[in-house]
């Protein structure tokens, strides 16, 4: 049976995040979906240390733990991760769950209740959205989403937030034409929703309150 949502974690070298994310996932949507409608997939990218076995070994139901021996980058976790999914929507964040499960939940609702192709979270729609960081920290994030932007012809207000949840459907038409296998794969993953005429909408993220 087709999951209504997939939550995907790219992961390299996450053994001090890796079994806290997937047990504090687990606990959380268990409590949304009680009917099991929702999986988690860490995607391994070739880390060294032993955070795969470590989350397999928790055996937990609706966890699984895909990837490859090589490390290759984030880009490239996201998109076989993504070739492993099978929910209606799938979230993809960062193994030290920055944003929230909250965050997930909402992204994932916004997207499964809307008209949208790609929801992509936004820190500069709240004030709270750069809460926790250095005032140096904030200016360089937000001159570097700006220079982004101007360089891609985006009118985002923040394309490199690390929470994205993107209907299935669109997933497939974008990632199988994907290349980029470092940090800049965001950029690239709005491009192409650009390019093939996709809806694409931004979504209010604050800080963590897992």
């Amino acid at each position: 049976m087709q999951p209504k949502l997939s939550i995907l974690i790219p992961m390299y070298n996450e053994e001090k995040n890796a079994v806290t994310a997937a047990r504090t996932l687990t606990d959380f949507f268990d409590r949304k979906y009680p009917d099991g409608d929702y999986e988690v997939v860490f995607c391994n990218d070739g880390s060294r240390d032993r955070c795969a076995e470590q989350v397999e070994a928790l055996s937990l139901p609706h966890v699984r733990v895909t990837g490859y021996p090589d490390n290759r980058g984030k880009g490239s976790a996201v998109r076989e991760g993504i070739g492993q999914c099978r929910g209606e929507a799938i979230v993809y964040t960062d193994c030290d769950l920055a944003y929230g499960c909250e965050a997930i939940d909402a992204i994932s609702r916004a997207l499964l209740e809307g008209d949208s192709s790609l929801v992509i979270g936004s820190r500069n729609l709240s004030a709270d959205g750069y809460a926790g960081y250095t005032a140096m920290r904030k200016l360089m994030s937000r001159t570097y989403i700006r220079l982004i932007s101007l360089l891609a012809g985006f009118s985002y207000s923040d394309s490199q937030c690390g929470i994205k949840c993107i209907r299935r459907e669109a997933a497939e038409q974008i990632f199988r034409r994907c290349t980029v296998n470092g940090f800049a794969f965001d950029l690239e993953v709005l491009i192409l929703a650009d390019k093939l005429g996709l809806k694409v909408t931004e979504f209010q993220i604050g800080r963590a309150h897992v």
